[in-house]
């Protein structure tokens, strides 16, 4: 299993046209494939969307991918309203929910991590040991590595079904010393790497986005 995240900049003001065109144009798109999900920045680098597109491997992707450019109505367009684009490949972590469709939002916060070069498995250990007891307390979407694009990327999104309940959560889980795993580590004598940049942003769904 793969996902590719693509993340596209768009022009001030343009978000309800660009997902108006999207939506209609993946009414087609869908028959080849189905989105994991659409989101937009609600808090952090504005004006982006960020569509998550699950595939078997890279050969599936590139597959289907061929097929609905062969429609005529894939791409959406809108192609007027984006200033850059990227595409990222990502591998979930073995311990890892899969991105299933549902409501467990609607604030998604997505927190992007680059780590030192050959710190993964280290980071990998880590986090399996301690996300038992922090999922206790509110829902993981997913965790992810990047594959392709920029690599030593280690990507982890969260649902909220409000902001106050983001900043409760995190509250308690470094109150009972469950979160972040570094400190779950520390206390288990295992080493952990620092990140050498973290970024976050707080997106919504579309209102088509199988997560809602």
């Amino acid at each position: 299993m793969i996902y590719e995240f693509r993340t596209y900049d768009l022009k001030h003001g343009a978000q309800a046209e660009v997902e108006k065109r999207f939506a209609e144009a993946y009414e087609y798109r869908k028959k080849f494939s189905e989105l994991a999900a659409f989101w937009h920045t609600e808090i952090g680098p504005l004006n982006q969307i960020i569509h998550v597109w699950p595939y078997k491997d890279l050969e599936e992707r590139s597959r289907i991918r061929a097929a609905a450019l062969k429609e005529s109505v894939w791409p959406a367009a809108i192609g007027e309203f984006i200033v850059g684009m990227r595409s990222e490949i990502m591998i979930p972590a073995p311990f890892s929910p899969l991105i299933t469709p549902g409501k467990t939002g609607p604030y998604f916060e997505i927190r992007t991590y680059t780590y030192p070069v050959g710190a993964l498995p280290g980071i990998m250990e880590n986090w399996e040991k301690a996300l038992p007891n922090r999922v206790k307390l509110s829902p993981l979407c997913v965790v992810c590595y990047s594959e392709l694009g920029a690599l030593n990327r280690w990507v982890h999104i969260w649902p909220f079904a409000t902001l106050d309940q983001r900043n409760q959560v995190r509250g308690q889980a470094k109150a009972l010393g469950v979160w972040p795993p570094s400190v779950v580590a520390a206390k288990e004598g295992r080493k952990s790497a620092p990140y050498l940049v973290q970024e976050n942003k707080i997106v919504m769904p579309a209102a088509f986005s199988p997560v809602q």
